[in-house]
């Protein structure tokens, strides 16, 4: 079972159902003894990166989603999910995020439109093995994800960078480092790519 964490913030029905397109059972739940028995933890998020994070302490769920992450549970963050993970945000002042990862969440450049909507590309990158993350298995450079956000996350290791999309800058768009992955586009609106990628992480989780 993958538990889906239900903090009151992220498309949670959503991402269940794509789940289920991929035949993999995945339960909305923010019971904390739940959380702790799944075998994998999707972690969502939707909105400002501070409202998100302060919603996630107050139910208690930090320490819990820290507690499965130090016992190796695998963990897929997405959008502020996947931005949570890292030390901070600047987004509306600063806000400490999880500190799973080191860096920092920064706002897109003046001038350009935001927040970034729409299909953009992703460029996988190769693993110390020679070939992608098993998260990015099947996907090639010419994929095509959707976005909609205003920050990105900026690793302060270039290591933990699993794929980029460029716009305006070349921003890290997939990391992960052991079990912990994150993505800052949505699966569960991303059509095939999206649902490759959930099926891909179900499969990390299966192995693990």
């Amino acid at each position: 079972m993958i538990a889906i964490v239900d903090y009151g913030v992220g498309n949670l029905r959503s991402v269940q159902k794509a789940m289920e397109r991929v035949g993999v059972r995945g339960i909305v739940t923010g019971e904390r003894s739940l959380i702790r028995q799944a075998r994998g933890i999707i972690l969502p998020g939707v909105g400002a990166f501070g409202d998100a994070i302060n919603t996630l302490r107050r139910a208690g769920l930090d320490e819990v989603v820290l507690e499965c992450v130090e016992r190796r549970v695998p963990l897929l963050g997405i959008c502020v999910g996947m931005q949570m993970l890292f030390d901070e945000s600047e987004e509306m002042g600063r806000h400490r995020g999880l500190g799973i990862l080191p860096g920092s969440v920064v706002r897109f450049a003046p001038g350009l439109k935001v927040p970034h909507v729409g299909w953009n590309q992703i460029y996988p990158r190769a693993a110390a093995a020679g070939r992608p993350s098993p998260l990015l298995a099947g996907i090639r450079p010419d994929d095509y994800a959707y976005f909609v956000h205003s920050y990105y996350p900026v690793p302060a290791d270039e290591n933990v960078v699993l794929a980029t999309t460029e716009y305006g800058v070349e921003f890290a768009s997939a990391v992960g480092v052991g079990r912990v992955f994150g993505i800052q586009f949505h699966p569960e609106k991303s059509q095939d790519i999206g649902l490759r990628i959930l099926k891909n992480f179900a499969e990390v989780v299966e192995r693990a």
